[in-house]
């Protein structure tokens, strides 16, 4: 069990795009006296990340640096038995997640990634949830972008209706900005895997228990125009919907029968059909393995937006619910989805599985079943909007 150990926190590929911007959050906004360290494979890409944190904070100018690999079982397995959290930022996770999960899982180390890989989450379910369950280990993937904002929004939405009552919650999802290359090869990726992400589905439906007294689903929407929000509502096949039906399998709160639906909002007809196209072809191109290694080629690892770039980014999620005779609209915005808020939730996740009085959980589990209102009230002070548009009964919905 992690009782005593060396490191409250460790970030592992802190010399990444995203582990980057994450050691940076944590140099800013860690409180005094947090014992962590920054893990990676590479000790002179290590130095030269804790330079940058030392030119933000100088007291980092001795922060420790952990050598480790994601193909060195022995390194990864003195990582995990020296800290209580280690959060990940080493993609694609179907890729490189696994060992690292397995040390956390067998140390009894709560562990945090930013993956949007459901294969990748279905499989460590399979093999570690178990292990996970018996040492004690939180194993709590998707805690960025992916999925932080939908799993939260929707545990805020559903704190504003009526307990003890069926709820649907619909969210519609509006971004902009840029990607890096470690989240554009994590799509190829999980495009190209399509088959191999549907058997993981089954292998876990096969073997996780579901709620006896009551029902949590995720369901398709389908392609429609809301006049009351001005959209087109676009089904938004990512892992999202996923981790708020299992969030809501896990608290009773979400009442007797709860139904979530997942929509990108888009202004345009046309737009919506330009991206259908786009999309159909990329993922035809990533199946043939001659164009997946061009695609691939086309960004470098390490690369990404720009601070400028980031800084004109932005994400907004509305979340319509209705329960109990009552409505609900709520939204959750912020600044740059992929990696200024991503760090920032990565970052403050961490800190609150190490330093926050949590609902007793093990083995693989949602943001909000690990960490529910405490983070909820951290990412609040860290700057993201969570605030409730209208509240009335409910005569319609979107």
């Amino acid at each position: 069990m992690a009782g005593e150990r060396t490191y409250d926190v460790v970030l592992f590929g802190a010399t990444g795009f995203t582990g980057g911007l994450t050691a940076e959050y944590l140099a800013r906004h860690a409180p005094p006296g947090l014992r962590w360290a920054l893990a990676g494979r590479n000790p002179g890409r290590l130095a030269a990340v804790r330079d940058r944190l030392a030119a933000i904070d100088p007291t980092l100018v001795d922060l420790p640096l952990l050598t480790a690999d994601v193909t060195d079982v022995a390194s990864l397995r003195a990582v995990a038995e020296s800290a209580r959290v280690v959060a990940s930022t080493v993609g694609p996770y179907v890729h490189h997640g696994e060992p690292l999960v397995a040390a956390c899982a067998t140390a009894g180390t709560d562990y945090l990634d930013i993956t949007g890989e459901s294969e990748f989450v279905d499989l460590m379910y399979v093999r570690h949830h178990a292990e996970a369950s018996r040492t004690g280990a939180r194993l709590v993937h998707a805690c960025g972008f992916d999925s932080i904002p939908h799993d939260l929004g929707v545990w805020f939405t559903v704190k504003h209706l009526p307990a003890d009552v069926p709820i649907t919650v619909d969210g519609y999802v509006r971004a902009g900005g840029r990607f890096s290359a470690g989240t554009y090869h994590s799509a190829l990726t999980a495009f190209s895997r399509t088959g191999q992400a549907s058997q993981a589905a089954r292998d876990r439906r096969a073997v996780e228990p579901r709620p006896t007294d009551r029902r949590a689903r995720a369901v398709p929407g389908r392609l429609a125009r809301s006049a009351e929000l001005g959209i087109w509502t676009v089904p938004l096949p990512t892992i999202d919907p996923q981790v708020v039906r299992r969030s809501a399998a896990a608290r009773p709160e979400y009442g007797p029968d709860f139904r979530y639906r997942h929509f990108a909002a888009v202004k345009r007809l046309p737009t919506v059909v330009a991206g259908a196209v786009g999309l159909g072809a990329l993922v035809g191109l990533v199946k043939l393995p001659p164009s997946r290694r061009w695609l691939l080629g086309r960004l470098a690892s390490g690369q990404g937006p720009t601070a400028e770039q980031r800084a004109a980014s932005w994400f907004r999620v509305r979340f319509v619910g209705t329960g109990g005779g009552q409505r609900v609209v709520t939204e959750v915005a912020g600044g740059d989805p992929g990696y200024d808020e991503t760090a920032k939730m990565l970052g403050e996740s961490a800190l609150c599985l190490a330093l926050d009085e949590l609902p007793q959980t093990a083995g693989q589990v949602t943001p909000v079943a690990a960490m529910g209102d405490a983070l909820l009230a951290r990412l609040v002070r860290a700057g993201l909007t969570f605030r409730v548009l209208k509240q009335q009964t409910a005569q319609h919905s979107a």
